[in-house]
């Protein structure tokens, strides 16, 4: 393998090898690989994966790293073929699509279309450091899809290389195509086990009015997600954001942008209708939170003081951070039983004495509940581990799912069977088996071993 790659790019060395075990998820684990392969091309990825059947060693893609749910999580003994180097972004104006490689960042496709007065909009919190390869194979979300939709929403194409080291190149810039089974739509979310990509077309469209942002304060969660399935039963706002006091107060202590402590949640939402549309939203979103019981209603059009509330949300993770070892969650159920899955959030908060914070993109019902334990406390570890399954196993019996966005990875797959059922875990594997017949890709994610 190493005689098929340019100078540099299969790397050894034991630190190396050690700083790229883990992804975000921290997952304890985790293996070290024996190697770690940094890609420039998709020829160098079909050579890692023709090597690697061959071989039957297993392969781990990995983007930026940024995965929650340990979907990047290293192998013993397998390849981790890095896709970071991999970074060009070619806009198309006329044709209003991005043509970007797998290691660019969320942040720099936006920055391209910008240049060219056009949006993408798929916007997850991390979208500074997380990569466009790494969205598309867990289909991430992000603030504004309540109203524009996740990454297959905008994915259009791709090139994607199979185990055996076949590249195939699907879809394309086109808006309507039906020729052919949806193969593209298969791969996105997959979080390689299918394949891995190397290229991805993706849907533009033009740039937003300027937003109007409302925030408005309860003395409850409860209340705030109550508010929420008020505002969606009337009209689709830009986002709809939630943050519970846990996580008020540790993004204050992080940046102390003087949120109100006392606060039992804080809601965020905006709209970006165009002229007068956007103010009458504003105020059929303030209507239903006073009705509703919020404690305090603000609103701007000021895009800079939009932006310093959004800021605050963004932060909630590495807030949390600060707090000790965490697990990630990232449960969503139908809109409507939002208030039960946030009210049996705290009930398994307080019988597991475990501290929970809740954030979420509550206007399509996903949510982030976040568990810290201190470190070393193999107690509290294990609470906090039969917290984090009972979260699972509240969200599927409102009807919901274990992911919304983040993936299953490693760290949820044994809770993918009771969300999915036997026949449609038999067809998954049966599709696996079929594109991937030796099982080196990303073992683990999605059918635990």
């Amino acid at each position: 393998m190493v005689a098929a790659l340019p100078p540099d790019t299969v790397l050894t060395d034991p630190g190396v090898l050690t700083s790229y075990r883990q992804d975000w998820a921290r997952d304890p684990d985790a293996g070290t690989p024996l190697a770690v392969v940094r890609a420039n091309s998709t020829a160098d990825v079909q050579a890692v994966l023709r090597w690697a059947t061959a071989a039957r060693v297993p392969v781990v893609p990995r983007g930026a790293g940024t995965s929650l749910s340990g979907g990047s999580t290293a192998v013993e003994g397998g390849i981790t073929l890095s896709l970071e180097r991999m970074r060009e972004v070619r806009i198309d104006p006329v044709l209003r699509v991005a043509v970007a490689q797998p290691g660019a960042f969320n942040a720099s496709v936006k920055a391209a279309a910008a240049g060219h007065g056009l949006w993408y909009p798929p916007d997850p919190s991390s979208f500074e450091i997380c990569s466009i390869g790494g969205n598309a194979a867990t289909n991430a979300g992000g603030l504004c899809c309540v109203k524009y939709g996740v990454t297959t929403d905008y994915v259009l194409g791709m090139e994607v290389v199979l185990a055996d080291g076949t590249a195939l190149r699907l879809g394309g810039p086109r808006l309507k195509d039906v020729a052919g089974l949806s193969l593209t739509k298969l791969f996105v979310g997959s979080e390689g086990t299918l394949g891995v990509i190397t290229e991805v077309t993706l849907r533009l469209v033009p740039a937003p009015p300027p937003a109007c942002t409302l925030v408005a304060t309860f003395a409850s969660i409860e209340a705030a997600a109550d508010a929420v399935v008020a505002i969606t039963a009337t009209l689709r706002p830009s986002l709809l954001e939630l943050m519970d006091n846990g996580s008020i107060n540790a993004v204050e202590d992080l940046v102390n942008m003087g949120l109100d402590r006392t606060s039992g949640a804080l809601l965020l939402a905006r709209s970006d209708a165009p002229g007068s549309a956007a103010a009458e939203e504003i105020e059929i979103i303030s209507a239903a939170c006073s009705a509703n019981g919020a404690q305090d209603v603000f609103s701007t059009a000021d895009a800079d003081e939009g932006e310093a509330f959004l800021a605050a949300r963004r932060a909630a993770f590495p807030a949390m951070e600060r707090l000790g070892s965490l697990l990630l969650e990232d449960v969503g159920v139908p809109v409507p039983s939002l208030p039960a899955l946030v009210h049996g959030v705290r009930e398994i908060a307080a019988a597991r004495e475990t501290h929970i914070v809740l954030v979420a993109h509550a206007g399509d019902g996903n949510t982030h509940p976040i568990i810290a334990y201190p470190p070393g406390d193999l107690a509290a570890e294990a609470r906090a581990r039969q917290a984090f399954g009972e979260i699972m196993d509240l969200a599927i019996g409102l009807g919901g799912t274990i992911t919304g966005e983040h993936g299953v990875g490693r760290l949820k797959a044994a809770w993918l069977p009771a969300q999915l059922g036997p026949d449609v875990m038999a067809l998954t594997q049966r599709i696996k088996d079929a594109l991937d017949p030796d099982g080196i890709l990303n073992p683990g994610v999605l059918l635990a071993k």
